[in-house]
């Protein structure tokens, strides 16, 4: 299973998550959900992302 934590405009930026299991994105949001099924709604875009190294950099304004 792989894991990611997700940071806030770059990966020294604020953790907004860690255990992140799921991203949706939609027009204007990225909804993150962890390992327990707690949900994170951030106004915001999907800058990138690697499945492979654990990480989620998102586009916050």
């Amino acid at each position: 299973m792989c894991l990611s934590t997700a940071y806030e405009n770059e990966m020294d930026g604020k953790v907004l998550m860690t255990n992140v299991t799921t991203v949706e994105c939609s027009d204007e949001f990225v909804i993150l959900t962890d390992l327990m099924g707690r949900r994170l709604e951030v106004t915001g875009s999907l800058l990138r992302a690697s499945l492979t190294d654990g990480y989620v950099i998102l586009k916050v304004e």
